[in-house]
Order: C-alpha cells, then sequence, then structure tokens
C-alpha cells in the first residue's frame, strides 16, 4: 500500500511538474517533449488505479501518434516563437481569467461528488472473471464500432492535413503530368526533326 502511494505521489508531481513545463519551456519542442513526459505520467497513474485500457490509450493515441504529430508540425513549419510570445502576452488576462473559471469548476464538481445526492448506475457491467480490457474491448467494438470508425478517420485527416501543411511549393520538385496536353497532342507540337550534319553535335 506504500509503495503504491508512493508510486502516486511521484507520478503526480512529475506530471504537475511537465504540465507547468509544457507552457513555461521558451522553445516549443521542448514544450511537446514535457508534453509526451505528462501523458506517460498520466499512463502511469491510470496504472494505479486499474484503468488499463486508458493508459493504453494514453501511450498509443497520444503519445504515439498527436504527440508526435505535434512535434513534426513544430519542426517542420518554423513557427516564430517569438511572435507566439507576443499574442499570447497580449492574452495573459484572459488566459487567467479561464484558468481560474475552470479551476473553480473542477473545485465544486469534486466537492459536490461527496453529496450522494445522485445514484450509481452500471451500464456495462463488467463481468468477475473477465479482464476489463476484455469487457472494454467487446463494448466499444459492439456497441460503439460506428464512433470508434470515425475517430479514426478524424486522426487520419489530421495526418494528411499535417502532411500537406509542410509541403510548399517552392521546396517540393514534382513534375506533375497534365493529361489534357496528353491527349491533345499532335505531331507539330510534340515533334521536332531536326538534321545534323556529319560530325557535328547537337545542343540539347
Amino acid at each position: 500500500m506504500n509503495f503504491t502511494l508512493d508510486l502516486f505521489y511521484l507520478f503526480s508531481a512529475v506530471l504537475i511538474f511537465s504540465a507547468i513545463m509544457v507552457i513555461s519551456a521558451k522553445n516549443m519542442v521542448h514544450s511537446v517533449m514535457f508534453l509526451v513526459l505528462a501523458f506517460l505520467n498520466a499512463a502511469g497513474l491510470f496504472i494505479l488505479l486499474n484503468a488499463e485500457f486508458l493508459a493504453m490509450l494514453l501511450i498509443v493515441v497520444y503519445v504515439g501518434a498527436i504527440a508526435v504529430l505535434f512535434l513534426f508540425v513544430v519542426m517542420m513549419l518554423n513557427i516564430d516563437t517569438k511572435k507566439v510570445k507576443q499574442e499570447l502576452n497580449r492574452h495573459v488576462p484572459l488566459l487567467v481569467m479561464v484558468s481560474v473559471v475552470l479551476f473553480c469548476e473542477i473545485f465544486l464538481t469534486i466537492k459536490a461528488s461527496y453529496f450522494k445526492t445522485f445514484d450509481k448506475t452500471s451500464l456495462y457491467a463488467i463481468p468477475a472473471d473477465e479482464h476489463n480490457i476484455n469487457a472494454i474491448g467487446n463494448v466499444l467494438y459492439t456497441n460503439f464500432i460506428l464512433p470508434f470508425q470515425l475517430s479514426g478517420a478524424v486522426l487520419f485527416v489530421a495526418m494528411i492535413g499535417a502532411i500537406v501543411l509542410t509541403l510548399k511549393d517552392e521546396t517540393r520538385f514534382i513534375k506533375k503530368q497534365k493529361i489534357s496536353d496528353q491527349v491533345f497532342r499532335t505531331k507539330e507540337n510534340s515533334l521536332q526533326i531536326v538534321k545534323v550534319k556529319s560530325g557535328e553535335g547537337i545542343d540539347l
């Protein structure tokens, strides 16, 4: 029990520290790396709560896909950090107000949860002889198969959007074929007959 409590304090401390560094780091790449660290520690907290499926989602989806996507976008777009900091400094009062409101909502929600003014219901009960990951997988791929596939499509579109943002016309060397030019080509505009004298070359 003490070892579990020590792990909880360790993961929580590193999570809070990395979350603060995400918003305070001067380098955006470092911010993304601290974000990955925050996700990993949050996954550790979920494992302590016996929620292995949520921990796996954090690692596979957020660390393996979204955080890496953020990292590549930040590195390839060459964002001017000075302009971003200036924009953030302009909106500091608004950000502080939103943070205070969110903190108050979370605090009131936690306080309200102590009062037994609601009834607990179990819509998808987990059998005692079945692991929770297996039970969640059965529910996810039966009752929620359509939202699951739609979320995968959204992530796929986000990946394509990140690739399109990084491509620039002046940096990519792609030869494209115009089908209309190929269809309407004639002998006059596609073939040139050159008579070359013996012993002389031709300039191409």
